[in-house]
């Protein structure tokens, strides 16, 4: 690979070689890219993440002990 850049680093590097690295580059990204999507309701409480996520459910207004 290094050796084809080398010997037509004259294509790689004028305006069209340019253009050809970026557009690769632009499609090869956008492929490996994370798609997140979310569909909700009426009253409803909607989280997303790309990592996890901690919900703690022992809140003051869930407390039956009072």
């Amino acid at each position: 690979m290094f050796e084809w850049i080398l010997s037509n680093k004259e294509w790689v590097f004028s305006g069209i070689g340019v253009f050809a690295l970026t557009a690769i580059s632009y499609f090869m990204k956008k492929k490996h890219s994370v798609k997140q999507s979310q569909k909700s309701g009426h009253n409803s409480t909607n989280i997303q993440s790309a990592d996890g996520i901690t919900i703690n459910i022992n809140s003051v207004e869930n407390d039956d002990t009072n």
